[in-house]
């Protein structure tokens, strides 16, 4: 069957580059012959037949906006057969022959389910802060998040250096350290305390105590919010080595703001790809960069957990301390 109307929509948590992405699938799909669609507020908006048609003027100027235009909202009730039901419906009476879904593993695996169900072609263009699509190495926004994060970081360090203080800085990373490594390597911190691997503040107090003694004054440990609260950590810090220990609290800042030109480029040639892969008869796909090129994953593999290779990260952070 001949593409001719396509929809595209955004879902779960934002990531900077979201709007690049979109702006990308509207343009590039008008300059195929097709009609797109935006569907406002992610699976909500399919449910409720929230939607209406873009042309080249709807996406002028976003390319360096955070955030997505279309909105996006958490649906449990697309999770349900009604839900699904409905959107199956909002699908068909206005004349859709596919999806885009900008998103991550959560939004991937309602988009293969809905086409499990209902057989609407679905791309999924990779879009998460937290990098923890599986078999893709890169997503939308990683890249703008992680410089976000680590530029407060660096502000932080003066402080610290100037203050003589340990600090916590908790970033996010409800499942996945990849924010925590990354900008704890960067940034030249201390420790890192993530998800995937057992917190041992025994160890973490012993360095402390240690580079105490030896003149080392000042201390800084990433925390991903999914290995544990920023104000527990310090305090117990605190209790184990009588030193004064502050904590910062990064939340959501990291998802908003510009994206940086990789996160762009990448939303730029997802977009365009996507579009590709529904006009070829392409479905049930997420893509992704692995390996520096653009790469398709199915659904089912993509919303597998992605196992973090994170030893030699973390032996890293460690040395360089």
């Amino acid at each position: 069957m001949a593409i001719k109307k396509i929809a595209v929509l955004t879902t779960g948590g934002d990531a900077p580059g979201m709007n690049p992405a979109i702006r990308s699938v509207v343009r590039y799909g008008i300059s195929q012959k097709l009609e797109v669609m935006g569907v406002f507020r992610g699976w909500w908006g399919l449910i409720n037949e929230e939607l209406k048609i873009l042309n080249a003027r709807s996406v002028s100027g976003i390319v360096s906006q955070g955030g997505t235009i279309l909105k996006t909202a958490r649906c449990p009730e697309f999770r349900t057969e009604d839900g699904q039901k409905r959107a199956y419906q909002t699908v068909k009476k206005n004349n859709i022959d596919g999806l885009i879904v900008i998103g991550g593993n959560g939004s991937f695996a309602a988009a293969h389910r809905f086409y499990e169900n209902f057989e609407i072609p679905c791309i999924g263009i990779a879009a998460s802060i937290d990098n923890d699509v599986n078999g893709i190495d890169y997503t939308i926004g990683t890249d703008t998040a992680v410089n976000t994060a680590l530029e407060a970081i660096d502000k932080i360090r003066d402080t610290a250096t100037s203050m003589e203080r340990i600090f916590v800085v908790e970033v996010m990373g409800r499942e996945s350290g990849f924010i925590a490594l990354t900008v704890a390597l960067a940034g030249g911190c201390e420790d890192v305390l993530i998800p995937e691997r057992a917190i041992d503040l025994n160890n973490v107090c012993h360095d402390i105590v240690h580079g105490n003694l030896v003149g080392k004054m000042s201390w800084i440990i990433i925390l991903a919010e999914g290995a544990g609260k920023a104000d527990d950590i310090a305090k117990r810090i605190t209790d184990m080595t009588g030193l004064e220990t502050r904590t910062v609290v990064l939340g959501h800042v990291q998802r908003g703001g510009q994206p940086t030109a990789f996160s762009r480029d990448i939303a730029l040639n997802l977009g365009k790809a996507a579009v590709d892969c529904l006009i070829e008869g392409k479905k049930d796909i997420a893509l992704g960069i692995a390996g520096g090129k653009i790469t398709e994953v199915t659904f089912e593999s993509a919303i597998q957990k992605k196992e973090l290779k994170i030893d030699n990260f973390y032996k890293l952070v460690k040395i360089l301390t």
